[in-house]
């Protein structure tokens, strides 16, 4: 069931002889970077866990059942936006063009919700499974109406997924058996990029170094580069020629760019002129430029201050 899941044995182990064992936990905290595998890593779980309801061959469709999330016994929740009266999650407001100034938040309710879920016994399953991602946005109200939740989950299992313990309340990971995910080394970083079809993503070391050895970060990363105007990036991957050049260069950022594009151009720009020029004083100047961004100011003038800043650096 985990064969798709590369670099994470201890995982797998620990989920695997939990299943054999029959001493599966009511619930569990997976927690590790983003994009080292932990969704993935719970839908192998759960594949696992119902594969004992149904017949060998009917193991394909069970997998497609459970990744396309209509299983009835599965209940999968995201962080959200409240949009005219409408919860939307991250995917379902970028596909609607809804720009939101604050991050989406798993809210008090589909706490509700999974309380009412859980209330009836599992169909075509031998337990009801709930998946929470990014449990660490979650509301002081939504934590603490979950927690009523973990110490009576009945014939269930909860997955938390979140970066670390410390990212959720302690009453919270005091009752969740925790699973350990880790970044993975160049090998297995390749070998799963490979995988997947994205060979071409090792070919821009600056993508591999901010993905710090998380695959879907680095595919994310990657489709993020691909929507960037390939002569603006040309344009800021070198060292402006003259102040003119620079407030050109600062007013097609500008407008071209959101600001979550902005500030992953600083991430890239920090990368690649690392790898390329190695100079420090280029690589603070970009932070001062995340700082400033982070606060507000007007992203036109931050950008034409940066590369003014570049262009004095010898």
């Amino acid at each position: 069931m985990f064969e798709e899941l590369v670099g994470q044995q201890q995982a797998i182990d620990l989920l695997t002889s939990s299943v054999k064992q029959n001493r599966v936990a009511p619930a569990y905290l997976f927690v590790g970077a983003d994009g080292v595998g932990r969704s993935l890593a719970a839908k192998c779980f759960i594949e696992l866990l119902f594969s004992s309801s149904v017949k060998p061959e009917q193991l394909s469709i069970l997998k497609n059942r459970i990744r396309q999330g209509n299983h009835p016994a599965l209940f999968w929740v995201e962080p959200t936006y409240q949009y005219q009266g409408q919860r939307l999650t991250a995917a379902e407001a970028a596909e609607k063009g809804v720009k939101r100034k604050a991050p989406p938040v798993i809210r008090l309710e589909q706490i509700r919700e999974i309380t009412q879920f859980l209330s009836r016994p599992p169909l075509e399953a031998p337990r009801n499974v709930v998946v929470l991602e990014q449990a660490e946005t979650m509301a002081e109200s939504a934590a603490n109406a979950l927690l009523k939740t973990l110490e009576e989950p009945g014939q269930a299992t909860l997955i938390l997924i979140a970066p670390s313990p410390d990212a959720i309340l302690p009453t919270l990971v005091s009752r969740c058996q925790k699973i350990p995910f880790y970044r993975l080394d160049y090998t297995a970083l390749t070998q799963v990029l490979t995988t997947k079809g994205n060979a071409e993503i090792l070919q821009h070391p600056e993508i591999l170094s901010i993905a710090a050895g998380s695959p879907g970060n680095a595919i994310l990363a990657y489709q993020q580069l691909q929507s960037i105007n390939t002569e603006l990036l040309q344009d800021v991957k070198k060292k402006p020629t003259s102040y003119r050049h620079a407030l050109e260069i600062a007013k097609k950022i500008d407008k071209e760019l959101d600001t979550e594009a902005q500030l992953w151009l600083i991430d890239y720009l920090q990368q690649f002129y690392w790898q390329q020029i190695h100079k420090p004083g280029i690589i603070e100047q970009l932070e001062k430029t995340r700082k400033n961004l982070l606060s507000y100011a007007q992203p036109r003038l931050v950008w034409e201050c940066t590369f003014l800043s570049i262009l004095q650096i010898r």
